[in-house]
């Protein structure tokens, strides 16, 4: 049940935040698609025993997001002074690096941090092995680091 008021309130407070009108007709439209979220959420977790909600539900999340805008930005330098170099530094790779993930939903969310990581894109995912293609050396080196794996698996405890 505590779940679901938290889903309830971080979909409310989305909804807001992303509307930014006040008026009766939208917040009442905004509170009938809130409680039909957190309905579907409660028949979908009793349907499967190993559903879990779309929101992970930890306290270290929005600084694992805000970390992870950090590297976004750093990659995007990265990737634009490499291909903007009179000699393109581009090292096409594809890798394959182990996830320590234990839910479905993290490693959803560890491949999708790597794929939105400009220079890196998780091109499948076997069990516990992803595959990655990465842009430039740095790139493939920063996923190979692990930094990521491990702030992710962080978010699980």
């Amino acid at each position: 049940m505590k779940n679901f008021i938290w889903l309830a309130f971080l979909l409310a407070v989305f909804w807001i935040i992303n509307s930014g009108h006040f008026d009766g007709l939208l917040l009442s439209l905004g509170l009938i698609s809130v409680l039909f979220v957190v309905w579907l959420n409660h028949r979908m977790s009793r349907i499967g025993e190993e559903y879990q909600p779309p929101v992970i539900l930890s306290l270290r999340l929005p600084f694992y997001v805000l970390w992870l805008v950090k590297e976004i930005v750093k990659s995007n330098i990265e990737v634009i002074r490499a291909i903007w170099q009179r000699k393109p530094a581009i090292e096409p790779s594809v890798i394959t690096v182990k996830a320590s993930q234990q839910s479905d939903l993290h490693k959803a969310l560890y491949a999708n941090s790597i794929t939105m990581t400009p220079g890196t894109v998780t091109m499948e995912i076997e069990g516990d092995q992803f595959t990655i293609h990465a842009l430039t050396r740095a790139s493939r080196e920063g996923v190979e680091s692990g930094d990521m794996d491990r702030r992710v698996r962080s978010l699980e405890d």
